[in-house]
């Protein structure tokens, strides 16, 4: 009877398909609501041609567009100045799941896993029944090419319903249009914010945004600098983990583990490999395919015990201080900004740096908590930030001594915007939407001390700025009473009317020597000010104690 059961229940199991899984499970992918859906499909069209722009080494402008079709759709166009796509990779980038050419290198860039577009697809085509329309063009002297595309959720395959050459102005560049169903709505979390917050931390581009009440606005650049192209690195030994080592060494085409050692992975020289070797008492000369699953564990706890060098730092493109400080300054109304940005660091083998910015005053709310703007590798997060990692680096900075009010373990309160970047080869998003930081104790740490030193900088301005509104106080009420006091020398020492002036001006002279401080400080609110040796009882201890930290993690990168 049992046997007929299991019989009649193998009948029914069949394999998933990755489209289909995703098709059931959006979510996962970002697609929660309407809401979140039009936000999510203009970031995965936005982040790819900010991409593809810069590997071709163009400035980017982008044009995005959103239009109300009535009955909760609304169509999505992003059109770029890109390198455009080749005619046979554009179904394939569009429409099929898990397929890109950023999961497998290790190098700072937006897209990691290859899902973003063709789940946007997938989703408009579930909501809606039609398929994306793609134009792309590769050169001035080349066709566009025109595709109506579609996903086969069985197979995850792309569906082609139409397929034609025609004429588009365009040099070059790639347009997307996605129908979907969807909400449009303006706040925090909407594609509003998405658009102002790209611009802050990409200020080399250029965004053209009309939203679905016809109303345009323009990001324009800041600079025409182009950022840092990343290169690709390779894994870094100790990241590497027992499974993904014994499937590599499986497939290795080197004649020896010492050479195979210092060919897949990154800082392994042929004294490092041998040291590694000696350390997992394996010969340097053994073929790779001949390792047992016990000697590959052997061989990461000679890893492990080998002191191999940090990773390249060249894999990363970091904003820089003068680049973030512009950006906020571009589209943050505010008195005061700074900017810090750290020296690389490495968690679980993979390089990163942590930037932080600070725009303060302004015309910002006085009794309200502080705004927080995340990002990761130049792009807006904006949903999670409770579980994100950058909450929790931010609440753990006592940023009453920077002149801020605070509860314990909560956001400060004060006119200020903080800006968190994390840039790296593979940023641990907690889920595969990629709307929060993971907590790496690695991570958190770079963020406290950037956080601590953009702060110190703060709180150098905000208590200058308070010295002086008690100066300038002072300095009112003597210039208040400086007519009585003249009126009542002159009627004491019984002088003539005429000496009241010259008293006067005795008095301003006095004043100004006991007071020449204030002038000298040259107090401008629009300019930042530096650190400063008055600041230096403030966070004293905080800072030495950074800065040996700084020195030591810069001694083991060189």
């Amino acid at each position: 009877m049992v046997e007929h059961k299991a019989t009649e229940l193998a009948k029914g199991q069949r394999d998933i398909g990755v489209a289909e899984f995703f098709a059931r499970n959006r979510h996962l992918l970002g697609f929660d609501n309407k809401i979140k859906s039009l936000m999510t499909t203009i970031k995965e069209a936005v982040d790819n041609s900010l991409d593809a722009c810069e590997e071709a080494e163009i400035l980017p402008e982008i044009i995005v567009e959103i239009i109300d079709m009535g009955n909760e759709r609304f169509r999505v166009i992003v059109e770029d100045n890109g390198p455009g796509i080749v005619k046979s990779q554009i179904p394939k980038i569009f429409a099929k799941l898990l397929y890109g050419s950023k999961f497998h290198k290790l190098k700072m860039s937006r897209g990691q896993q290859g899902i973003g577009i063709s789940a946007s697809v997938l989703y408009g085509q579930l909501t809606t029944g039609r398929p994306a329309k793609v134009i792309s063009k590769i050169g001035p002297t080349e066709p566009a090419h025109y595709c109506e595309v579609g996903i086969d959720t069985k197979t995850n395959t792309p569906k082609i319903s139409k397929e034609s050459t025609i004429d588009w102005p365009k040099d070059h560049g790639t347009r997307v249009e996605i129908d979907l169903e969807a909400t449009y709505q303006k706040g925090m979390r909407s594609v509003d914010t998405y658009i102002k917050q790209t611009a802050i931390v990409n200020p080399h581009v250029t965004l053209i945004y009309t939203n679905p009440k016809a109303e345009q606005f323009i990001f324009p650049r800041a600079t025409d600098a182009k950022p840092l192209l990343a290169n690709e690195i390779k894994p870094h030994p100790y990241g590497v983990e027992l499974g993904v080592l014994q499937s590599m060494l499986e497939i290795a085409k080197q004649k020896s583990v010492s050479t195979f050692l210092q060919e897949e992975f990154t800082r392994v020289s042929p004294g490092v490999a041998k040291q590694i070797c000696q350390n997992a008492s394996i010969l340097p000369t053994t073929k790779p395919s001949k390792i047992s699953r016990e000697q590959v564990e052997a061989l990461i706890k000679g890893i492990k015990k080998t002191k191999i060098m940090s990773p390249p730092t060249d894999c990363i493109a970091p904003i820089g201080e003068d680049l973030l400080v512009k950006g906020m300054k571009k589209e943050i109304n505010a008195e005061y900004y700074a900017a810090v940005s750290r020296t690389p660091d490495v968690y679980r083998g993979n390089p990163f740096v942590i930037e932080v910015g600070v725009a303060y005053g302004g015309e910002q709310l006085k009794d309200s908590q502080a705004t927080v703007m995340r990002f990761a590798n130049r792009v807006p997060l904006l949903y999670q930030q409770g579980a994100c990692a950058t909450n929790k680096g931010v609440s753990s900075v006592a940023w009453r001594n920077y002149g801020l009010q605070q509860s314990r373990n909560a956001l400060p309160v004060g006119p200020i915007t903080i800006v968190i970047h994390v840039a790296s080869v593979w940023v641990p998003f907690t889920s595969e939407s990629k709307e929060a930081i993971a907590h790496y104790p690695e991570i958190l740490e770079e963020m406290k001390l950037a956080l601590q030193e953009v702060g110190r900088k703060l709180g150098s301005y905000v208590n200058k700025k308070k010295r002086v509104g008690v100066e300038l106080k002072k300095r009112s009420f003597i210039q208040k009473y400086m007519p009585h006091i003249s009126d009542t020398l002159v009627e004491l020492l019984e002088l003539d009317d005429s000496k009241k002036a010259e008293i006067e001006a005795n008095l301003n002279q006095i004043l100004e020597k006991d007071r020449g401080k204030l002038d000298k400080m040259e107090f401008d609110a629009s300019k930042n000010t530096e650190y400063d040796a008055e600041f230096a009882s403030i966070g004293a201890e905080e800072k030495t104690e950074n800065d040996d930290e700084d020195s030591e993690k810069q001694t083991t990168l060189e």
